[in-house]
């Protein structure tokens, strides 16, 4: 198995990293989207992920990952209800993935050596609390995407077909990668994800040369590297765990509320998701900074990941959606 790059030696790209540690404190946020230029390390991070994410329980037979016993599906007879710690799963989806592979189907080498009507789990079953990764998203087949759509919707994967009714948990963090010259993302898609995240190639001439410092280290030192930066990564795998201890007891005041649905006005986004996700992205990052209590200074911060990508198209202003969002934040929080 290849070793990751670990995700603290990643240069730069603060916004991106904030949102996928956001996630790990708060898997309600919803997915990120990660939009670009190529090699700017965005499916780098999404491997990182995998090994800074705390462990979490499971049941050793589950193949949905359950926490408990009497979570685990009927259809899978689990006979081993031990307890384990597993990584946190992060599934790729690739482009081209049949319907079956994502949902699940008959498992065909039981049925015809053993006559059973059995169900081979997708990987939606093996996303079941994790992360479902998806490297240039923007080019998933419309079929594939409808479907994710009714998953994470419902958080349950239904599969009606071949003489099966199956139905089992699906509640994943869908993370999404692309480069934007390659095409757009479905609007019904790019709403489905809590923030997005717009990642450029480095300009500062250090920047460049500390990415081409520490990817040398990590290819010619490994043990070395991975000994510094996987101590990094322990220290803020330990921040998000405490922040998930601390986030059911962050305060959110009236002023806090109101913020944000004055924001969400000022910037035209449709419907109410935009204003729930922020202030659920401020709550995660006020846990991460140890506050107790929202501030305008997290949803200085958050605000244009989660309502960048929520904006109506402006004939008239040629300004990008971050530049409109840091207008309107300036206009209502000062």
């Amino acid at each position: 198995m290849t070793t990751p790059f670990p995700f603290s030696a990643i240069v730069g790209q603060d916004q991106m990293k904030l949102a996928m540690v956001l996630t790990a404190i708060d898997p309600g946020i919803g997915g990120v989207l990660v939009f670009g230029d190529r090699g700017t390390g965005k499916s780098t991070a999404v491997r990182a992920l995998a090994s800074l994410l705390p462990p979490m329980t499971v049941v050793r037979g589950c193949p949905v990952n359950s926490e408990r016993p009497e979570d685990c599906p009927d259809w899978a007879n689990v006979a081993d209800t031990t307890p384990e710690q597993r990584p946190t799963p992060v599934v790729d989806l690739p482009l081209g993935v049949t319907e079956d592979r994502v949902t699940g189907a008959l498992d065909i080498e039981r049925a015809l050596t053993q006559g059973e009507k059995a169900f081979e789990p997708g990987l939606l079953a093996r996303a079941n609390r994790g992360y479902l990764y998806i490297d240039e998203v923007n080019l998933l087949e419309d079929h594939i995407v409808d479907l994710l759509l009714d998953v994470a919707q419902s958080g349950v994967n239904a599969v009606e077909r071949e003489g099966l009714s199956i139905r089992h948990a699906a509640r994943f963090v869908l993370v999404g990668s692309g480069n934007p010259e390659e095409g757009e993302l479905r609007p019904q898609l790019l709403d489905r994800f809590g923030l997005s995240v717009e990642v450029t190639t480095p300009g500062a001439i250090d920047d460049r040369i500390e990415v081409i410092r520490r990817r040398s280290a990590f290819e010619t030192e490994t043990r070395a590297f991975l000994d510094h930066w996987q101590a990094e990564d322990a220290k803020l795998r330990d921040r998000i765990v405490a922040a998930r201890t601390a986030l059911r007891d962050v305060a959110t005041t009236e002023d806090i509320l109101r913020d944000c649905a004055e924001l969400s006005i000022a910037l035209g986004t449709d419907g109410l998701r935009g204003e729930l996700t922020l202030l659920r992205a401020a709550r995660a990052l006020a846990a991460h900074d140890n506050a107790a209590a929202i501030t305008r200074d997290q949803l200085r911060a958050i605000a244009p990941l989660a309502l960048g990508h929520r904006l109506r198209r402006d004939p008239l202003d040629e300004a990008g959606s971050t530049a409109r969002v840091t207008r309107a934040v300036a206009d209502v929080l000062g």
